[in-house]
């Protein structure tokens, strides 16, 4: 197998999500089960945790360039979808089709990848303008 054939930017990408999916869901399951936090106020801390995360990883791992406070301050951009349209899936998943909240994040994350590689590539890609 050719090492070099998996190292892309989507294979990168799917790494860092791992990861990051990892540090939120770890969050989100520490808040809402050891601290007894709602569900909803678990993943919204959890998510928001992990955006710093995933920030970083990406910027250094799945897209290798260099963080600046303009890209920082442009990346919550790209999880203005995915959070709305995770918070709306876990709100579904859990109501009302009762699916266990330790279960409905990463049932909800399956939805969201596709949108956030893209979007989060033309933001973080994006050429620094100079002054």
């Amino acid at each position: 197998m050719n090492l070099r054939r998996l190292n892309t930017e989507f294979t990168r990408f799917v790494f860092v999500g791992v990861v990051n999916t990892l540090s939120y869901y770890s969050i989100y399951l520490f808040l809402h089960n050891m601290l007894d936090w709602a569900y909803m106020l678990s993943h919204i801390i959890g998510f928001l945790i992990s955006l710093n995360i995933s920030f970083f990883l990406n910027t250094y791992v799945t897209y290798r360039v260099k963080p600046t406070l303009k890209k920082y301050l442009y990346f919550p951009l790209t999880q203005v979808v995915n959070m709305s349209v995770s918070t709306f899936l876990i709100f579904i998943f859990v109501e009302f089709l009762h699916i266990n909240s330790n279960i409905a994040p990463f049932a909800a994350v399956i939805f969201t990848i596709p949108v956030t590689f893209v979007v989060s590539g033309k933001i973080l890609k994006a050429p620094a303008q100079s002054k």
